[in-house]
């Protein structure tokens, strides 16, 4: 039900064995799936965007880490992926630039020489009543999660070779729930939904494919921030989601990375929620 807080799904990592996390979550059917492939991850330094980046990567892939404002955050991912073997690097870009996202993409080729995966994860995530939403609330929330969005998928386009690619983005089940007080928020989601549905037609001739994988209530650095747990929302999401419980980062990573691999070759333009079973 969330993605994010700010320009990436976030979880703090203070503390905790990232490289062990990784290779615990990380199946080793994926391993070698994506070998010699390389991904662009939009906000990847924390949270989602964070646990894509290392499955990408655990799966073969050099991955380049988007990052808006956390720096550090990008530099730990960074550093655990070398650490696990793999490579990667951070750069920062503010996807809702188009000056930025062409630098992004652009540092990545330089770096990797080939663009074969973009995840479109970073975004806004913030709730406000109908009497509290503004025109800077409403140019915040679309500049970065549609416009960005299109901007980067725009862009990889335009990198990714003749054998195609995979553009994935990072949707959520608020584009269909759509909670109360979520109004913009759901706004942007549904878009990302509907954009899916439409490059993957315009693109599908060019063998690129277009997915969005739509998480529920995932409990990041910003669900946190906004006192989400033991709070009377997540209460109402754990009443209708038959497992019963809200999701983990990691609980989405691998679905991105079979939506990168060859095993998905034949699937465009669908949208995968993972919530747990909510509706």
């Amino acid at each position: 039900m969330a993605t994010a807080k700010i320009q990436s799904g976030s979880q703090a990592n203070s503390g905790n064995n990232v490289r062990g996390q990784l290779e615990a979550s990380t199946n080793a059917t994926e391993r070698g799936k994506l070998q010699g492939k390389v991904a662009v991850v939009t906000g990847a330094s924390k949270g989602i965007g964070a646990a894509i980046a290392w499955h990408l990567a655990a799966a073969g892939a050099s991955v380049v880490v988007n990052y808006s404002s956390s720096k550090d955050g990008a530099d730990r991912v960074v550093n655990e992926i070398d650490g696990t073997g793999g490579r990667a690097i951070a750069v920062h870009a503010n996807l809702a630039k188009p000056a930025d996202v062409q630098r992004l993409f652009s540092e990545a080729e330089k770096e990797f020489g080939r663009i074969d995966i973009l995840v479109n994860n970073a975004g806004v995530y913030e709730f406000q009543p109908l009497e509290n939403v503004t025109p800077e609330h409403f140019h915040k929330m679309f500049d970065l999660n549609v416009l960005g969005l299109i901007l980067a998928s725009k862009e990889a386009a335009r990198y990714f070779g003749s054998d195609g690619g995979s553009i994935i983005n990072i949707s959520s089940v608020v584009a269909t729930a759509a909670p109360a007080t979520a109004s913009v928020y759901s706004a942007t989601k549904a878009a990302v939904d509907a954009i899916t549905r439409s490059l993957a037609k315009e693109l599908g001739p060019r063998k690129i494919r277009v997915n969005s994988i739509n998480p529920g209530l995932v409990v990041t650095e910003g669900v946190r921030a906004m006192g989400i747990p033991d709070s009377d929302f997540e209460r109402q999401f754990l009443a209708q989601a038959p497992l019963g419980r809200v999701g983990q980062p990691q609980d989405i990573a691998p679905a991105a990375v079979f939506l990168a691999s060859n095993e998905a070759s034949w699937i465009t333009g669908e949208t995968l929620q993972i919530s747990g079973g909510f509706r």
